[in-house]
């Protein structure tokens, strides 16, 4: 072996170890992280398999839908220095940290799946917040049970498509195979360039083996029925008060899309950041005022 095949393999190995270490460390964060969160986690049986959630506060209720790549512990996080005002009622969506997948998981079961949830904590009306992937669970709820809506609130929600496309989409999302610990924390570098997010926002998403199915259900069903069959999603039919906030910079859920929405939808407060893109970031005063404001 040349003396330069030796330095190369050297160098090689070295970085292989710099990775393997940076990447452990990452996982193990991860890990110490996610079990803060379900410690507090509790889980029913529902007609549609288990369900885990989070409920913690005092107050209004308030059903909280994470996006992709979440779980309880996302649903919780976005309401998490408001449960000294508000319940909080943070649950997975089908597929997510301990809540089952049903044959068909459909929009509408999952809204039926958050129905017999409420039921159980004897919930008879709540707010329901949506980020992002969880518009779509949030959206159908309203529209379903009105009755037991007390308002709808959207942060960087997904929106339906103004009209039926002349050819449906079947995947939107992450690639399924890039949907594990590893590939995706080798992918975190291009998060700001792609996403607009941090790279440490892989910390918040991982570990990723109990949220593998979720994302792949929401890149197959959540993220594209509202696109494939808008006329199943009518904002303007809505017989509630909704709130939606969205940041311009948004990479991920169109700004531009929630403006059609914002002036159809009968009882509406729409509240445009300039930046702070798909997390909003910067702009937690302003969602917190706009939040207690509609709640009041």
């Amino acid at each position: 072996m040349s003396r330069k095949k030796l330095i190369l393999g050297i160098v090689g190995i070295c970085l292989m170890g710099v990775v393997a270490v940076r990447y452990s460390n990452a996982v193990k964060k991860a890990n110490e992280r996610f079990a803060v969160y379900k410690a507090k986690a509790s889980t029913i049986e529902t007609s549609f398999g288990k369900l885990t959630y989070i409920d913690e506060g005092q107050g209004a209720p308030i059903l909280s839908c994470h996006g992709i790549c979440g779980g309880y512990d996302q649903a919780y996080d976005t309401l998490a220095d408001k449960v000294n005002r508000y319940r909080v009622i943070a649950p997975s969506r089908f597929g997510y940290p301990g809540s089952d997948a049903p044959d068909n998981p459909s929009i509408e079961k999952q809204v039926e799946a958050f129905v017999e949830l409420l039921d159980a904590l004897n919930i008879e009306k709540t707010y329901v917040l949506a980020t992002s992937a969880g518009g779509t669970s949030a959206i159908k709820f309203a529209l379903m049970h009105p009755e037991r809506t007390k308002g709808l609130i959207l942060y960087c929600s997904g929106y339906p498509a103004l009209e039926k496309p002349e050819k449906e989409i079947t995947y939107m999302g992450p690639p399924e195979s890039l949907c594990y610990d590893f590939p995706m924390w080798l992918f975190s570098p291009l998060f700001e360039p792609i996403m607009g997010m941090n790279q440490d926002t892989i910390e918040m998403i991982m570990p990723f083996k109990e949220k593998h199915e979720g994302i792949v259900i929401d890149a197959k069903i959540t993220n594209t029925v509202m696109f494939n069959h808008p006329e199943e999603y009518d904002l303007s039919k809505l017989q509630v008060p909704v709130l939606c906030i969205h940041s311009k910079d948004d990479k991920l859920a169109n700004y531009e899309g929630a403006i059609p929405w914002a002036e159809r939808i009968p009882d509406c407060t729409f509240i445009s950041l300039e930046t702070g893109g798909h997390l909003m970031v910067g702009n937690q005063e302003v969602i917190n005022d706009a939040l207690d404001t509609f709640i009041r």
